[in-house]
């Protein structure tokens, strides 16, 4: 199953917050989520590897970023 979360237009601790509600339903095997700015691309990908789950891939798209991330 898979997941995507708008985080665009929020400021951290936000879109982590919204990561980890995802996290916590359990069932999500992918994860996308979409930010707006760098720190929040840091601090979601933080939190992912923090939860064991993996990165696969950061897209940029203008101002945006889209990660994908699974679980292990």
């Amino acid at each position: 199953m898979s997941i995507t979360i708008d985080a665009r237009g929020f400021s951290c601790p936000q879109p982590v917050l919204m990561f980890m509600e995802a996290v916590k339903s359990g069932n999500e095997k992918e994860i996308i989520v979409l930010v707006d700015t760098d720190t929040s691309k840091e601090n979601v990908s933080r939190a992912a590897e923090n939860k064991n789950y993996t990165v696969r891939d950061i897209q940029q798209q203008g101002d945006e970023y889209r990660i994908n991330i699974v679980k292990d």
